[in-house]
């Protein structure tokens, strides 16, 4: 499982012109699913995310979680995560999950966030989905299940 974090003042996805996702100060987590993924590495994933402290404290120093922000999360599904750059010039995503698989833990993170975080919002699994940001920093984080599990 990959989660690119970013930090974010304002996030908002829309499917079709209408916005179905909209959050205000908090993370906007893109999330791809591989077929070797379980629930048992998006609990860990998720977990993870919930204790990241990359917030500023009252110091501005990087000290405070999501949670002691009052944060809020806007989860986009995104397969090009596993995209496969190695050979030649168009992407291969065969590491990327089999789509019913991957729906399946795509809705298992959602009730997680639900669970550990103060709001959550979400994209369309599979749809074509319009995401805009204003990222808080810059400031971007690559979790990679198979780096830090």
């Amino acid at each position: 499982m990959k989660i690119v974090i970013q930090r974010v003042l304002e996030a908002s996805v829309e499917v079709d012109g209408a916005v179905c996702g909209q959050i205000g100060k908090g993370y906007l987590l893109l999330l791809g699913v591989s077929n070797e993924d379980t629930k048992e590495i998006a609990d860990k994933m998720i977990e993870k995310v919930a204790r990241l402290r990359i917030f500023e404290d009252s110091n501005e120093k990087i000290n405070l979680s999501i949670g002691q922000v009052e944060g809020e999360v806007l989860v986009v599904s995104q397969f090009t995560l596993y995209a496969d750059c190695r050979k030649g010039n168009r992407p291969s995503f065969v590491n990327a999950g089999n789509p019913a698989m991957a729906e399946e833990l795509y809705e298992y993170v959602l009730k997680r966030c639900e669970e550990l975080f103060r709001r959550t919002q979400h994209g369309i699994f599979g749809a074509d989905m319009k995401v805009s940001l204003v990222n808080d920093g810059p400031f971007t984080v690559v979790l990679d299940s198979k780096e830090i599990l």
